[in-house]
């Protein structure tokens, strides 16, 4: 899971339309997302909108009996646009921090994983302790980013404004390692893509700076929204769908702790 916020490229942004529940439902939500951060979520060369992060958008909105379309649009912008009324929510797997909470409202969580080190598999590096002097790439305005940052002082940090742009760069050897969620990690290494690089480790989590797992973020006093948001995460996983949706994606609780 992760964070933070990318410059608006309003040209890149693409919007699909989503009915869920009754075609005379009474709410409206746009739903705002990155569409570049699979398996969470990611914008298809059609045009369409797969992911973790889509499904249980989907399924929230029918549990609320809500009409809602999705918009993609840059990280490092995503929180400016909403606040802008671009969008009346983000779902793209946002972390819940005290930083963000200043900015927009949060409904509970939705799921909640936490970081890895990623390092070529002919590295020599073997523990974290072997980071030291290394460079270590992650995505710009992220919690790992910050996490790098925090705890890997004696390595140099070298951030990107896309995960896929960290992943080529370690792959062709141009940086030692990546920080960056376990999920997002450990499936990209199973692929062809990733077949250069292996999982070092988990890290541990720090919640001032990786939150309390990943939530839905809306306009700062929307408590409403926030709080219809919440409602629907526990129906769903009440009524089964998000273990079916979970189970799609993943052999492991990502709900967590």
């Amino acid at each position: 899971m992760r964070s933070s916020i990318r410059f608006l490229a309003a040209a890149s942004i693409a919007a699909l339309s989503l009915v869920a529940g009754s075609a005379m439902a009474e709410d409206k939500i746009i739903i705002g997302t990155e569409g570049a951060y699979p398996p969470f979520n990611n914008l298809e060369s059609d045009g369409t909108l797969t992911g973790f992060d889509i499904d249980i958008a989907k399924a929230l909105c029918e549990e609320m009996k809500a009409s809602c379309t999705f918009v993609t649009n840059d990280w490092d912008g995503i929180i400016p646009a909403l606040q802008a009324k671009k969008f009346d929510a983000i779902i793209a797997s946002m972390s819940i921090t005290p930083e963000r909470l200043e900015k927009v409202d949060f409904s509970a969580k939705y799921y909640n994983t936490p970081p890895a080190v990623a390092v070529p598999k002919d590295s020599p590096i073997k523990d974290v302790a072997d980071l030291k002097g290394k460079t270590l790439g992650a995505q710009a305005s992220t919690t790992h980013a910050n996490y790098v940052e925090k705890h890997f002082p004696d390595s140099t940090e070298k951030l990107y404004p896309t995960a896929d742009e960290y992943k080529l760069d370690i792959a062709n050897g141009r940086i030692d390692g990546v920080v960056d969620d376990i999920v997002v990690l450990s499936e990209w290494v199973k692929s062809d893509a990733g077949a250069c690089c292996k999982i070092l480790t988990p890290l541990p989590v720090d919640e001032e700076i990786n939150g309390k797992g990943a939530g839905i973020a809306v306009r700062k006093g929307d408590t409403a929204l926030a709080d219809k948001f919440t409602k629907a995460i526990a129906g769903i996983r009440a009524n089964g769908k998000y273990k079916a949706i979970q189970d799609k994606y993943f052999d492991f609780d990502v709900y967590g702790q």
